[in-house]
């Protein structure tokens, strides 16, 4: 069974709604004519723009679109729903929020067997980072800390990563100290495709946007991956 995860930096539908380059690349990766593709806005407090804006692109696309909310509880059979998706899409905001929701629910187990059975999960900025060991949350840029994510794919992982130079200070000085994980960096608009765990594509939707791996020798060590553009 073939195990894909791709992780948006941003951009997309979320937060780029003009240009569709990484949403139509998320949807080639099916084999699927016409994938059944569901968003899960938990990190968002399921706000309705967000889910709006979901629609208003996937409707116009090849696939069959849905979504879960769960403080509306729109979806009576939540497991049921996950598991006859081809594509899981996670949305934005408070990871930290969607994580303890997750658990709650059970949506976290949910999502395991989801991926164990092939299907597709994806996602931006909080809907990135939920899917490896740890990532960054705060809703204040400059008072960032690590949260121990779904450990799906190992390390950590920090979106948006050129958005804000509070984020990438943090990010870099928590894993010198040793208070997060070495990982993986993306800027706006740059997707990193895993296949069963090991990251083999990197895309962008623009230009001069790339990926950044982290690792510590002696001192940080930076390695930066040129994507490939859409």
């Amino acid at each position: 069974m073939i195990r894909q995860i791709i992780a948006l930096g941003g951009g997309g539908f979320t937060n780029d709604p003009k240009n569709s380059l990484l949403d139509d690349y998320l949807l080639k990766q099916s084999p699927k004519k016409t994938p059944h593709i569901c968003f899960i806005g938990t990190a968002s407090g399921d706000a309705k723009e967000y889910i709006n804006s979901f629609y208003n692109c996937f409707d116009n696309k090849e696939c069959n679109p849905s979504h879960i909310s769960l403080f509306q509880n729109n979806i009576i059979n939540l497991e049921e729903h996950i598991l006859k998706q081809d594509i899981i899409f996670v949305g934005g905001s408070n990871t930290r929020n969607l994580l303890v929701l997750w658990k709650e629910w059970g949506v976290d187990e949910m999502l395991k067997k989801a991926y164990n059975q092939g299907i597709i999960l994806s996602g931006v900025n909080a809907g990135s980072a939920c899917w490896f060991d740890e990532g960054l949350t705060g809703t204040d840029p400059e008072n960032l800390s690590k949260v121990t994510c779904l450990s799906f794919l190992k390390g950590s992982n920090c979106p948006l990563f050129d958005s804000d130079l509070n984020r990438q200070i943090a990010f870099k000085n928590m894993i010198e100290k040793g208070e997060i994980k070495p990982g993986i960096a993306c800027d706006y608009g740059v997707a990193i495709h895993f296949i069963n765990e090991k990251l083999e594509k990197i895309v962008a939707s623009r230009k001069n946007k790339h990926a950044y791996q982290y690792e510590m020798k002696w001192m940080l060590k930076e390695m930066v991956f040129e994507p490939t553009h859409l």
